[in-house]
């Protein structure tokens, strides 16, 4: 059976907008001490919009990190005293201007286990009725409906490396919702 680390202090590093950064000492295996980097994060929720005629709406948008535009899934952080349901309620409104008259949550994923308590929770949304989005300030969108056969077409050439929508579509496609 794995060694479960006893935290023997923990504290904040970095206080961020969107995360903040806890470092833990703890008691690691074989009694030696170790420190543990922690991204400390609300967590979000991910979209699978799903038109009538099949096709998933995904968002282009500049993604600083990978200093390029990324095609992914709609998705946002779930705000203090908000549930992972009414964020993603509010996302697919703010992102894409669609509300979902049935959202199904599919999964519940931990994307980076080894140094982050982040959680997502994707959800299938259908009977979309359009609207206008609601976008921050700062954010410029583009809308893109594609097939599902397009969407994995993309992700398996390597097109589509954002994880989060990998691992949505893949699991929806897996459980024949898409």
């Amino acid at each position: 059976m794995a060694y479960e680390e006893k935290t023997l202090e923990s504290n904040i590093v970095y206080e961020g907008k969107i995360f903040n950064i806890r470092r833990d000492k703890v008691l690691a295996v074989n009694e030696k001490v170790s420190y543990r980097d922690i991204v400390v994060h609300g967590g979000a929720a991910v979209l699978i919009p799903i038109t009538d005629d099949g096709k998933i709406i995904l968002v282009r948008q500049w993604r600083q990190a990978l200093k390029k535009q990324v095609i992914e899934l709609p998705a946002g952080k779930v705000d203090p005293g908000e549930s992972f349901e009414e964020a993603a309620v509010r996302e697919l409104k703010e992102e894409t201007g669609y509300s979902a008259g049935r959202m199904k949550k599919l999964l519940r994923l931990a994307p980076s286990v080894g140094y982050s308590e982040e959680i997502l929770e994707i959800y299938a949304c259908h009977n979309l009725n359009r609207g206008d989005p609601d976008l921050d300030e700062t954010e410029d969108i583009d809308i893109v409906k594609m097939t599902p056969e397009d969407v994995v077409g993309q992700i398996m050439a390597g097109k589509i490396e954002d994880g989060k929508t990998i691992a949505g579509v893949l699991f929806a496609r897996n459980a024949g919702i898409i």
